[in-house]
């Protein structure tokens, strides 16, 4: 069914009481719930709150209770590390049965006949496919809103967009729609809808997970596929499905003293972070350190031309997916246009090249020899209105971003492993969901994720004393 997205939401939206992906594996292991009601509980949330979030591009509930039928069945029902989850796929990887929009008039809306590598890897896990989640055109923006197929509502402020380019599918785990979101990051796509959605997000390092389709590089290299989920133990066993591997899953916290660095400089002048993006920063940092590791204020080594460096990766990276894609662009959005000329104008002049930037991942890899992980926002502010996204051109649509979302697109440049992890203190004081983000060198999964279940636990532990 196709889901409109319109209308401002009834109260209760955001999926505060809805069970992890750890409960309900351990649920449906031991015979407490099928697979099937596992399902139904969750269909009947979207079927009551997405006509009014926009978080899904389709959902297929028939083919999803097939599904969840037939893994209950499964003889190895009980080892499947997924077993019985309902899971969102963001709608630029194929799913058998459904057709692949990428936030697009221009493609076709005809089902696709395969799993994509990604899909396959999580049902053969256990998991069972609800449906996909909106995107902007192509995903190349930081909202989740477009002509063709609408926008999609932050379930904490539903004046407001979830944020993008993985916007429907970070309102989906933030609404308890479903507990687990899978999505792409190619400047900031999972961290950024996740840190306005209250959820976590991660973006593992360059080359962990598969691209989808068969690709070995996207948006010359800026591109990964991740996760979203409520917690970061189901975020980390839901990439660690995703990569095909079994070296993420159950985070531990560090075995001994980090260093922490702490930086709210923002690689472009134009972002600068607000209140929740500052107290949020602060907040982790002390939590760190009541944790033991060494925590200090040191700002990495971003190079000028950094911005400028992921943008040419953006707009060249734009050309060639609708080259591949085969997509007509007269039927694209007008400022998709824009970027698809400027894309084409680089390319004929060889750019972006494989040295370029060379020199700053050198400085940044001598910054990190005395950091294990950075600390700093993820977002500057807030997702835009509902509805901005459908009027602005691209020169608003780009200077609004480079002001909102600053914070993340040079861990895509140099293919390190970033999470947004949710900070509750700012949520309780404004009702605004805040974010922090960590950051370790290449391969350094493990390191973020440990270290965010720890300040995750912390957090909890110390909501509850404070009552």
């Amino acid at each position: 069914m196709e889901i409109p997205g319109t209308g401002r939401p009834p109260a209760g939206f955001v999926g505060t009481e809805m069970p992890t992906v750890a409960a309900i594996v351990a649920d449906v292991r031991a015979g407490r719930r099928t697979p099937r009601e596992v399902l139904d509980a969750f269909l009947a949330r979207i079927e009551r709150i997405d006509e009014h979030i926009g978080a899904f591009q389709f959902v297929d509930a028939e083919a999803a209770r097939r599904e969840a039928d037939l893994l209950a069945g499964r003889p190895d029902l009980a080892d499947l590390p997924l077993a019985g989850v309902p899971v969102a796929i963001k709608d630029n990887v194929d799913v058998a049965g459904m057709p692949t929009r990428y936030g697009s008039a221009a493609s076709s809306p005809q089902p696709r006949g395969s799993d994509d590598l990604l899909v396959r890897r999580l049902r053969e896990a256990g998991a069972v496919v609800v449906g996909k989640t909106r995107q902007p055109e192509l995903a190349i923006w930081d909202f989740t809103e477009s002509p063709a197929f609408g926008g999609t509502r932050n379930p904490y402020d539903p004046d407001r967009n979830a944020g993008g380019s993985t916007g429907g599918g970070a309102a989906a785990v933030a609404a308890g729609m479903v507990p687990v979101a899978h999505g792409s990051d190619g400047g900031g796509s999972l961290r950024i809808p996740a840190a306005n959605c209250g959820v976590v997000g991660f973006k593992p390092s360059r080359g962990a997970v598969p691209l989808p389709g068969g690709l070995t590089e996207h948006w010359f290299g800026c591109s990964v596929h991740g996760a979203m989920a409520t917690t970061v133990a189901d975020v980390a066993l839901a990439v660690d499905v995703l990569a095909g591997t079994d070296r993420l899953r159950n985070p531990r916290p560090p075995s001994g003293p980090l260093r922490v660095a702490v930086s709210l400089r923002s690689p472009s002048p134009l972002g600068r972070p607000d209140a929740t993006a500052r107290s949020s920063v602060a907040i982790v940092a002390e939590l760190a350190r009541e944790c033991g590791h060494t925590v200090v204020k040191a700002d990495p080594p971003y190079a000028l031309t950094i911005v400028n460096d992921w943008v040419r990766r953006w707009h060249a990276g734009v050309a060639e997916e609708v080259r591949h894609l085969g997509l007509p662009a007269d039927q694209l959005e007008r400022r998709t246009r824009t970027i698809l000329a400027k894309g084409k104008r680089l390319r004929r002049r060889g750019r972006p090249r494989p040295e370029e930037g060379a020199s700053w991942l050198r400085r940044l890899e001598d910054w990190f020899a005395n950091v294990d992980v950075l600390v700093s926002p993820v977002i500057a502010r807030p997702a835009p209105p509902i509805g901005w996204g459908l009027r602005a051109g691209y020169v608003r649509a780009y200077l609004a971003g480079a002001r909102r979302v600053p914070y993340t697109q040079a861990w895509n440049l140099a293919g390190y492993p970033a999470l947004s992890l949710p900070v509750r203190l700012p949520a309780l004081i404004t009702g605004r969901p805040g974010a922090a983000q960590l950051v370790a060198p290449a391969g350094n999964d493990s390191v973020v994720l440990g270290l965010a279940a720890q300040l995750e636990a912390a957090q909890l532990e110390a909501a509850r004393v404070g009552g």
